[in-house]
This record gives structure tokens, C-alpha cells and sequence, in this order.
């Protein structure tokens, strides 16, 4: 892990300038307060990034020095540019970890990096969540205990169309009776990608206290160390004599 772990949150920002109630409730965004408290910990450096910003956001030099990028979207997946999208997926090959928060299932990038649709089902009216730990031994749920709960979220529920986990951290439980998959990891290339279900903007999920511990953790496990760089391609001198 770097001695200095470099996070950038990146959010649409959209729902914020549009919805004063939301406004409200994240008057920095979402991604300024998940930043906030991850520059709070010791060892992270956290900023956020909009999805109108100059360069979607995610200009090359942001993009080369981040060690993890966390990345919430929801009513604009069709504005980030596919080009945006390449560049995301490199870096994660080359080993940048890759946060994706709740409705980010249908991210561009999210979608290319599964090779699936993620498609699930919901249901908004508000009702309690109860996330199950399943794998008390993963770095993701270190300080948790057998469970905790969110008293107002949106639903999702399976079946969750994604790549079976390498991993499987969270399963979420609703008073409505469904269950979902809510903490997944993946490896792709040398990253590694961590899908945290919690987080619809109409609540404040994101000043929960277990809720910003496990983005805290999983930022420390996505960035961790992954060895000396591959060498591919073309391999003109043999390893023996011929």
C-alpha cells in the first residue's frame, strides 16, 4: 500500500443542484462528505471529482495519481464519455482500485469491467436494511460486528446479474423480505473492485457511521500491494538457451 493513499471521490453532483432536500442533507455532496471523512484517517488523502468538471472530472494527471477511486452516479451514466470510460478501465487493469457506490451498478464503467448488464430489482419507499457480515475475516469488515442496519433505504433485490464474487463481504437483508449481494469484490487486471450497495441520495447514508468505515476499509484493501509489474507481449529473448 502506499505510504500516502490517494483517493478521488467522483459524483455526478447532478441530484445536489437539483433537489434542494438533498442539498440539504450533503451541502459538500455526497462525494464531499465521503472525502471529508476519508481525509480524516490517517494515511489517505481524499478529494472529490464532478462529473462537470473540466474533463469529466477525471483529467489523465488525477487519474495517474489516484491509488483508489470511488465513483457514485445515478441519473447520468449516459453523459460520461466513452473515452472517460477506457481510460477508467486501463488504469483499474494497471492496478488502481475501483470503489462503486449503490446505483453506480449501472455505470459505464461498472458494466464494462463485469461484462454484464447488473441489473437487479428495487423499490424506494424508504425501508430498513439490515447488512449481514458474511466474511468477518475480510479487511473490508474489520471493526464490524455480526451485522448493522440502516433505518431508510432504497431496495435492491435479487437477482443481482453480475460475475459471481471473488469475494463476498455483505449480504443485505430488507424489511420488505428481499436480499441482495451488497458487498462484492472482483479482481480485474492487477485492480481490484469493491460494489457497496448502500448510499440512494435521499438519505443520509453516507454519514453513517459503519456505512464510512467500510468505504474507509475498502479503500485500504483496493489499494493493497499487488507486486512488481507484469511483463507481457512479445517475448523476443528466451528464458533458455534454444
Amino acid at each position: 500500500m502506499p505510504q500516502t493513499l490517494r483517493v478521488t471521490v467522483w459524483n455526478e453532483g447532478r441530484h445536489e443542484k437539483k433537489n434542494p432536500d438533498i442539498a440539504r442533507l450533503y451541502p459538500r455532496g455526497m462525494h464531499g462528505a465521503i472525502a471529508e471523512h476519508l481525509s480524516k484517517q490517517p494515511g489517505i488523502k481524499a478529494a472529490g471529482a464532478l462529473l462537470d468538471d473540466p474533463d469529466q472530472g477525471l483529467p489523465d494527471k488525477v487519474l495517474a495519481e489516484t491509488d483508489v477511486l470511488i465513483w457514485w452516479g445515478h441519473m447520468a451514466h449516459g453523459d460520461v464519455k466513452d473515452e472517460l470510460v477506457a481510460k477508467v478501465q486501463r488504469r483499474v487493469w494497471e492496478g488502481m482500485g475501483l470503489i462503486v457506490l449503490h446505483s453506480g451498478h449501472f455505470s459505464k464503467i461498472f458494466q464494462r469491467l463485469l461484462g454484464t448488464n447488473c441489473f437487479l430489482k428495487w423499490r424506494e419507499i424508504g425501508e430498513k436494511e439490515r447488512l449481514w457480515v458474511v466474511d468477518h475475516a475480510h479487511p473490508i469488515a474489520e471493526g464490524l460486528g455480526d451485522y448493522f442496519e440502516l433505518e431508510h433505504e432504497e431496495m435492491y433485490g435479487e437477482p443481482f446479474d453480475v460475475p459471481q464474487p471473488d469475494e463476498l463481504v455483505f449480504i443485505s437483508w430488507f424489511a420488505g423480505g428481499e436480499v441482495f449481494r451488497s458487498g462484492c469484490c472482483w479482481h480485474r487486471g492487477r485492480g481490484k473492485v469493491f460494489y457497496f450497495r448502500p448510499g440512494h441520495e435521499t438519505y443520509p447514508t453516507y454519514h453513517d457511521a459503519n456505512v464510512l468505515k467500510v468505504i474507509v476499509n475498502a479503500c485500504r484493501w483496493a489499494a493493497g500491494p499487488r507486486g512488481e509489474p507484469l511483463v507481457q507481449g512479445h517475448m523476443k529473448t528466451p528464458i533458455e538457451k534454444l
